[in-house]
């Protein structure tokens, strides 16, 4: 398992002409599956950056850009006895959570009609009569991922042969995905103070960053890897500072003085995603021995 995914474009053949053909090779040769979360862990409360987070000891984090389009809400009807166990059985596929809450729904009374023609089956009522049926309107949300755990919960415990639903995107955003964090530190630091902070606790031989502004740093936005589209982002949040890797000459006007920018290097920003993902594998699987390799991979060096 990896951070990084080692192929960034199509491969058309396998000839170990370079690296990245050497690699797969190998891994075809030993039997080895390489699975990479770059952009999951990117997007992910608890990846690439929450890990920057953790090494600078931030508080009060959240999402720097939340990720849009990512909560939907079920709208369902149901009879009124089977209400309380298909909003159970809804909420254990995991439906029902927004933002820091859980189990979230909203209901209401009402009747409902139908009328089956001859190859129905109707578990209320009969063929051809025309039912009305006490039934309650549910309404629950859920995460964009966990659409087909909730869709598979619904058609296998509603008791209807025929369900009615809808599902539709709703406008908020999600605080828990999303690119980039933002957090405070305890007690104010000089830019300076700070400065040496990073560069020792990150691992970095050289932290290229904007003009100084005399301002102390409490609060910081950091975004892991390629960062600079972020900048407006930091500077409307009001960061002290924002922390990322790759920028380019003209990033560093972007600021117009209003933050301090630390480029701080790509490998160096993501260093530590190894950790997190070394921790996981061990506690989801604990009859494997999970290894962390030692081996620095950083194609830039210093000099």
């Amino acid at each position: 398992m990896s951070f990084h995914p080692i192929i960034f474009s199509g491969l058309k053949n396998l000839t170990g002409k370079n690296y990245v053909e050497r690699v797969v090779i190998k891994a075809i040769k030993n039997n080895i599956a390489i699975f990479s979360l770059h952009t999951a862990l990117d997007n992910s409360w608890n990846g690439v950056n929450a890990m920057i987070c953790n090494k600078l000891n931030l508080t009060n984090r959240r999402v720097l850009i939340p990720k849009k389009n990512t909560i939907k809400k079920l709208t369902t009807y149901v009879p009124e006895k089977h209400f309380q166990n298909l909003l159970s059985e809804l909420f254990k596929a995991g439906a029902g959570t927004i933002g820091n809450y859980s189990n979230c729904s909203f209901s209401m009374d009402g009747t409902g009609s139908f009328l089956g023609n001859k190859e129905s089956n109707p578990i209320i009522g009969s063929k051809g009569e025309l039912r009305f049926e006490k039934e309650t309107l549910l309404n629950v949300t859920l995460p964009a991922h966990k659409k087909s755990d909730v869709l598979e919960s619904l058609f296998k415990h509603h008791p209807y042969e025929e369900i009615a639903y809808e599902l539709t995107t709703l406008e908020n955003n999600n605080q828990h995905i999303g690119m980039g964090m933002i957090g405070e530190l305890e007690t104010s630091n000089s830019e300076i103070e700070f400065l040496k902070f990073l560069k020792q606790t990150m691992n970095t031989s050289c932290i290229r960053h904007s003009k100084l502004l005399e301002k102390p740093i409490k609060k910081v936005a950091v975004l892991g890897g390629s960062g600079s589209f972020a900048i407006p982002n930091a500077i409307k949040e009001r960061a002290d500072i924002f922390i990322t890797a790759d920028c380019k000459y003209h990033d560093f006007f972007k600021t117009e003085d209003q933050m301090l920018l630390a480029d701080i290097g790509h490998y160096e920003s993501e260093q530590f995603t190894k950790e997190l993902l070394v921790a996981y594998l061990n506690k989801k699987i604990t009859i494997f021995a999970v290894l962390l390799s030692q081996i620095n991979t950083n194609p830039i060096t210093y000099f």
